[in-house]
């Protein structure tokens, strides 16, 4: 910061106090830089996150998913807690991966199995885990200055690229919810749009230009379309030869059990946070505010985000848990929908447990996740640009 003036031949040196002024006004940057902490995600390490670097989901037998690895990624670098960041990517790498990401995608899901140990319960990939993960790791790589993890995080999108994507007809390329299981015959493709989130698609489009990315991206919002849940995200599409339309999840069939109907519940309530979160100049980003409209209309009579919806708009179960009420606050602001975002967030604050700091009682795995995403964002810790690329409040 120190300007030297250079005048017939003399350097002219600042005097003492300019000196001191700018040394105090150096450190108010430096202090300023500094980001505040994150209460939340304080809370949710100390709930969630073991010494090892796993993220435990209390609510479903103590699993691990590699969604919560990769969202626990994110949150570690929007709060510049890089030795946590390579905690979890250490766990992530050596129990989903078989020790090397570089050589196979991480499974899904890891647990207690049935012979009385704790190992991978199902390996194929999950590619919403796979996109936040290589996402992590470029954005990491950037932001760090460390060229580790922004060479993995290419490696990896080129794998994604490669198993995870397939060309669909009627619609075009498409990101699969996984490399087996998702293509039923040779013209039906079930996929999952929540799986898709659009600051990141964005991102890759630009970063990894000979990729995919661009192409899904003027294929997303087809998926969010009318025809397929008249305004309102659904959490599973079929898409092919036979046009588009919500399906049941494509889960094996439990005996004596009723069968899943098409809806938009668990899953697609993520549809209208990455939608919300993601800069308004991001490409396609207006066309699918305008897909999803229907839930923002829903919610100007409404005190709670209902919990499912049917494809017709049909509210099949009203009270949706305050992780839907966080997922979907970024939304209603993008949508001008003031009251009802300013509604949402006063639900979440009437319901934050003052001893565990978490939203909720108890705090559940899945609504914390979605009200870190929410409450990073509304504070301002994180922003994305048009393409995706990640601004930080300590960067």
């Amino acid at each position: 910061m120190r300007e030297l003036k250079r005048r017939a031949g003399r350097v002219l040196r600042p005097s003492g106090s300019l000196v001191l002024m700018l040394a105090m006004l150096t450190a108010l940057q430096g202090c300023d830089a500094q980001p505040q902490p994150w209460p939340l995600w304080e809370a949710y390490t100390k709930r969630f996150l073991d010494d090892q670097g796993r993220i435990i989901d209390r609510s479903a037998g103590d699993r691990t998913t590699s969604e919560g690895q990769a969202y626990a990624l994110f949150f570690a670098l929007v709060d510049n807690d890089k030795p946590k960041f390579e905690k979890i990517l250490k766990w992530t790498e050596a129990n989903l991966a078989g020790g090397d990401l570089t050589s196979r995608l991480p499974a899904w899901e890891w647990g207690y199995t049935s012979d009385g140990s704790w190992k991978t319960r199902d390996d194929n990939p999950a590619s919403d885990a796979d996109l936040w993960l290589t996402y992590a790791l470029l954005e990491a790589g950037r932001l760090w200055h460390d060229p580790r993890y922004e060479n993995l995080g290419k490696v990896l999108a080129a794998r994604i690229a490669k198993e995870e994507v397939g060309l669909v007809p009627g619609l075009g390329t498409a990101l699969l919810p996984g490399p087996h299981g998702f293509h039923p015959d040779e013209q039906t493709y079930v996929l999952n749009p929540s799986y898709m989130p659009l600051p990141v698609v964005a991102y890759l489009a630009k970063a990894v230009p000979d990729g995919p990315w661009g192409q899904i991206l003027e294929t997303m919002a087809q998926l969010y379309s009318a025809e397929a849940g008249n305004g309102f995200a659904m959490d599973w599409v079929s898409a092919g030869g036979g046009g588009l339309h919500a399906v049941a999840p494509p889960t094996e069939p439990t005996a004596g059990k009723q069968e899943p109907q098409p809806a938009g519940s668990y899953d697609a309530i993520r549809v209208y946070l990455w939608v919300g979160i993601a800069d308004p100049g991001t490409r396609g980003r207006t066309e699918l505010m305008a897909q999803v409209s229907g839930m923002g209309n829903a919610m100007k009579s409404v005190v709670t985000p209902p919990l499912e919806v049917d494809s017709s708009g049909k509210v099949l179960r009203a009270e949706g848990p305050v992780g839907f009420s966080a997922a979907l606050i970024p939304y209603l602001q993008a949508a001008g929908l003031k009251g009802p975002a300013k509604l949402q967030q006063d639900r979440m604050i009437a319901s934050q447990d003052p001893v565990t700091g978490l939203y909720g009682h108890p705090g559940e795995y899945y609504d914390e996740n979605l009200a870190l995403f929410s409450t990073g964002w509304t504070e301002q810790r994180y922003r994305f640009d048009r393409d995706g690329k990640l601004h930080l409040k300590w960067k």
